[in-house]
């Protein structure tokens, strides 16, 4: 994931309304790399590798169903669905797009770039929303399983966050060959509506625009919208189109008779605005969105004026290298994200493994969880302390991942690290705040639940390109496969297969994340991330701090 612009935009209005302070009691981390050394230079040239990879891919993503299928779409007199949102969207404001490589390499014999769908965050009249829109150049805008996952993740945003939703409407339904995955299931297309009314029930916004083609279950998103606009000439909503209406009841009709936007303009009620083209329609729809009020969460002002970190971002590739068995210092990660390069540690000295601290990223304050090793007891119950704290105090948390699980071995378990592993994994899943989580290596076994990883609930989970996920490294997968068979072959064929399922853009494109960043997009990623989640603190819980 590749911001477009800057973040700067998106805090200028808050930065100017309420008074900053300047100045933050914490030291400056020291750096102690060196980028001319040779290790360096390797780690670095290993980073841009994979970072170049991930922009190509992300490129042609971004061109969704390709040429032909964008020619067919302009000679109807339609924008692009990107087209569509730059319109839709403030004038210079970055959109932080969510899983832009979901379905990358999923479906054989199938290219479904971005599943098919658009989803982000993006500031419409001034306010903050979650944008889906769908993307009529790939299978008409059909809904495969991972279209449906998106949609429903965009949607899991919305309503953890209170940001109002606007649809972008184009979509033939359900892909019929995949029915029994898209259709039937709790987390399938219906949840989409019912998402829809629940968070309509709970003061979150729901507008839909109706570009194209609205047909069978896709006709209840403009349905279910709170308000609705529909493009004349171009938006059709019906639950049956003219072929299945001629074969259900014998009568013969035409798309616009059927559910043409003067149709439901004037007779049903079904939309609410009739506009000429794709440009008025989005006009219209930013009215919608101007005069939305209260609704949805205030946004919280950052509590501080934010500082360049002192250190250059674009060092972080030779510094964590693509190779999550060699060592750094996640403090070196820390000085190039966080503003002024400012840390006010915590437990310095107790638990190593593990950095905990204070920061501010963009202005925002938030506690950082960074491994520095592998979790032993120490580190762990430092780490529970540290969440408690969070929780007490309001301060949403930022997980830096670099784990290759808890500690092994008589030593350890005599040591109780199970109960104590238990603790953390504990405070994780209790912690009311909001919670962030960025994978800047490995995150393996039992390690990926202690630092937030997506079974945890995070507000937002981000990848590098070199990052691994998965039950556990190569390392330990040799050594295991070689106690239990003794045959290389096979030791090979399961190696490469979980190497392969580790890595960043195979689980990216199944959404087990919200993107593959570049670790130099880091720093502006996480500040939008802080800027949307900080906007709707956690309710009051009974804990205190429980000192470990």
């Amino acid at each position: 994931m590749q911001l477009p612009v800057s973040i700067r935009p998106v805090l200028k209005r808050a930065l100017r309304s309420a008074p900053l302070r300047r100045h933050y009691h914490a030291d400056v981390l020291p750096s102690l790399i060196s980028p001319s050394s040779p290790e360096f230079q390797a780690r670095a040239q290993g980073m841009d590798e994979l970072v170049n990879d991930l922009e190509a891919k992300m490129a042609e993503a971004r061109l969704g169903g390709g040429q032909k299928a964008a020619e067919r779409m302009r000679s109807k007199g339609k924008k692009l669905p990107r087209e569509r949102l730059g319109l839709l969207l403030d004038p210079h404001s970055p959109f932080l797009e969510l899983s832009s490589l979901a379905a990358h390499e999923v479906y054989p014999g199938e290219s479904i770039p971005g599943a098919g769908i658009i989803t982000g965050i993006g500031r419409i009249s001034g306010r903050e929303c979650v944008i889906v829109v769908n993307d009529a150049t790939v299978k008409g805008g059909s809904y495969y399983p991972l279209t449906v996952k998106k949609h429903l993740r965009a949607q899991e945003i919305a309503r953890e966050n209170r940001l109002p939703c606007v649809y972008l409407v184009e979509s033939g339904g359900a892909a019929l060959p995949h029915q029994a995955n898209v259709f039937p299931d709790k987390e399938h297309f219906g949840r989409i509506f019912y998402n829809m009314a629940q968070m309509s029930a709970q003061g979150i916004p729901q507008i839909a625009v109706v570009h194209g083609i609205s047909v069978a279950g896709g006709a209840y998103v403009p349905a279910m919208a709170d308000e609705t606009i529909i493009v004349q000439n171009q938006g059709r909503i019906f639950l049956a189109g003219p072929p299945l209406v001629k074969a259900a009841t014998g009568e013969d009709v035409d798309d616009e008779t059927l559910g043409g936007g003067f149709m439901h303009a004037r007779e049903s009620g079904v939309v609410d605005h009739l506009a000429r083209d794709d440009e008025h329609a989005l006009a219209i729809a930013r009215g919608v969105v101007g005069d939305l009020g209260s609704a949805g969460a205030k946004a919280a002002s950052p509590d501080r004026e934010p500082e360049e970190p002192v250190y250059d971002a674009r060092e972080l590739g030779g510094i964590v290298g693509t190779d999550v068995r060699q060592p750094f210092d996640m403090r070196d990660v820390i000085a190039r994200v966080v503003d002024g390069s400012r840390f006010r540690e915590f437990k310095k000295e107790y638990g190593t493994t593990v950095v905990t601290g204070f920061a501010h990223i963009h202005g925002y304050q938030v506690g950082i969880i960074a491994n520095n090793g592998i979790l032993v007891s120490p580190a762990a119950l430092k780490a529970t302390h540290f969440i408690e704290l969070c929780e007490q105090r309001g301060v949403p948390l930022l997980f830096l991942v670099n784990v290759t699980g808890y500690m092994v071995g008589s030593k350890a378990e005599k040591g109780g690290i199970a109960k104590d592993g238990a603790k953390m994994v504990r405070a994780v899943a209790n912690a009311g705040v909001p919670k962030m989580t960025v994978v800047v290596g490995g995150s393996f076994g039992a390690g990926n639940y202690g630092m937030c990883g997506r079974a945890y609930s995070p507000r937002f989970l981000w990848t590098w390109p070199n990052a691994r996920v998965g039950v556990m490294g190569s390392g330990q997968l040799t050594q295991v496969m070689s106690s239990v068979s003794k045959d290389p072959a096979q030791h090979a064929s399961l190696k490469d297969e979980i190497e392969k399922q580790s890595a960043a853009l195979y689980g990216s494109a199944r959404l087990w994340d919200d993107g593959v960043v570049r670790p130099v997009d880091t720093r502006d990623v996480v500040g939008m991330g802080l800027a949307v989640v900080s906007r709707e603190r956690g309710a009051e819980r009974g804990w205190g701090v429980i000192r470990m």
